[in-house]
């Protein structure tokens, strides 16, 4: 038989013609509404590139120098391990799932309560991700109630790279943060010029909707931008929030945020690593919260993916894995394997915020362990059915059928051949017969993920950094204090 290429499941939510209206829509928000930039320099730099300054301080841009600057970020963002392997190759169809930051809260893995999140959380979600084969990358997850506010950036990024050799995804303050982190990350991988040939790093930073620019959030991005940091700059435009309620407004004035952002970053430093894409979620009209298990939230991103498709060909920024539900309930495994799956049918790249509980509230081990078992189970499931000679089994069916009694395919060779990558095996997901379950204990799913995070944590190895790197990244710590 000839190879036939299978077909991959995928998702599209919009056509060209869509695409091209939301984009000429945030081109106009731009030309016509404008911006408000509170960033001296960037400001400078905006007005030098062909940008209008009003006498309100607003500042209108015209629509070629989006245009230009989309034409000039890379297509591809690569990332590495810490020890400097390929990890994360953004671009096209590539997927990548990881945690999210800055939780409050935190469910305790012993007590099951929810309680304040503190600095050995960060240790512990770094070290489970670490060994988690489907989880790609680590943020903090935590917002730890133990560390001084003014240094809590520097001393989380720190602990995560203790405990982890997995690509992380950082959050600064301002530029002083930014610059410390990047001190210790140079200290990680032998030097600058050597994080900026194989970095492990990548910056979130947020502008505020409606289209506000503070001067500490570009302050990073312009610094991610001298530096070759790969960055993503989303913004909270979410639907009856920070953005209009309805989704394609929402979308419109998220990618005008966006372009802001591109349009600095690229005129800072032609073709440095920009992450695109805005968090287009929705505000709940009951509660007042932004939603992490809504449908809108998914929605949104498969269409930003299809613009990447269609006009912008950047990588995207995106989420996954998420709920509103306060515990891991039946609640949380529905809207987790939703976003989760939707993103990767959509071919969104970098899926953040995977054990989030409570709208970014609260964490959990968990929740995680969960969403690396679901991850698996929607990686079987893109990949498609592949069709050979070997998987048609014409040979095999033959023997069987006339093999006459006791001939079964559970014997054959074939099957003993094939069950391991033909069949999804999962290790949480539970499949025994009733009497089995209840003799092992009768444990829901709840249980099996507490137990196995346990498990991991006790049984997995981290990759140990050298004394005299943590002894000098101990001392970039000691100086932020």
């Amino acid at each position: 038989m000839k190879s036939i290429t299978p077909l991959a499941p995928r998702l599209k939510v919009l056509n060209r013609e869509q695409a091209e209206a939301i984009h000429n829509a945030a081109l106009t928000i731009l030309d016509r509404t404008g911006f408000r930039m509170e960033h001296a320099g960037a400001r400078d730099i905006l007005v030098k590139a062909g940008c209008k300054q009003g006498d309100d301080g607003w500042m209108t841009m015209p629509a070629e120098l989006p245009q230009k600057a989309l034409a000039s970020a890379p297509r591809t963002i690569e990332l590495f391990s810490q020890s400097g392997e390929p990890a994360m190759r953004l671009t096209g169809d590539n997927c990548y799932y990881g945690t999210g930051s800055d939780a409050i809260f935190t469910l305790d893995l012993t007590t099951g309560q929810r309680r304040p999140a503190m600095l050995d959380d960060v240790r512990t979600f770094a070290r489970l991700v670490d060994g988690l084969q489907h989880i790609d990358f680590v943020m903090s997850m935590a917002n730890p109630k133990d560390v001084d506010p003014e240094n809590i950036y520097v001393s989380v990024f720190s602990e995560i790279v203790k405990n982890t050799d997995k690509p992380v995804v950082f959050i600064a303050d301002r530029g002083e943060d930014i610059a410390k982190i990047h001190e210790i990350a140079s200290l990680v991988c032998g030097g600058r010029d050597k994080l900026k040939q194989k970095p492990f790093l990548l910056n979130y930073s947020e502008a505020i909707s409606p289209l506000r620019f503070p001067e500490n959030v570009v302050e990073r991005l312009i610094y991610c931008s001298q530096h070759g940091i790969p960055l993503c700059f989303p913004s909270g435009s979410n639907a009856g929030g920070g953005a209009p309620v309805t989704l394609a407004g929402a979308m419109a004035l998220g990618i005008a945020e966006n372009l802001v952002g591109l349009v600095i970053h690229q005129a800072v430093n032609p073709g440095a690593p920009f992450l695109f894409g805005p968090n287009v979620s929705a505000l709940d009209m009951k509660s007042t919260v932004v939603c992490y298990g809504c449908p809108e939230w998914s929605l949104t991103q498969a269409a930003l993916a299809d613009m990447r498709d269609e006009l912008y060909g950047l990588p995207i920024w995106a989420y996954a894995g998420a709920t509103d539900a306060k515990t891991v309930d039946a609640q949380a495994g529905a809207e987790a394997m939703f976003s989760i799956c939707t993103g990767l049918l959509s071919r969104a790249n970098l899926m953040h915020d995977v054990g989030f509980l409570e709208f970014g509230s609260t964490s959990s081990l968990e929740m995680i362990t969960m969403a690396n078992e679901l991850i698996a189970m929607c990686k079987f499931f893109v990949k498609g059915i592949p069709v050979t000679d070997e998987t048609l089994a014409l040979d095999v069916i033959d023997k069987v059928a006339k093999g006459g009694p006791g001939s079964i395919f559970l014997t054959s060779d074939h099957t003993f051949d094939h069950f391991m990558t033909s069949l999804f095996l999962p290790s949480l997901l539970d499949r025994s017969r009733f009497d089995s379950w209840k003799s092992a204990g009768t444990e829901d799913m709840y249980r099996r993920c507490n137990m196995e995070a346990k498990r991991v944590l006790k049984e997995h190895d981290v990759s140990p950094k050298p004394a005299e790197i943590i002894k000098e990244i101990d001392k970039v710590v000691a100086k932020s204090k």
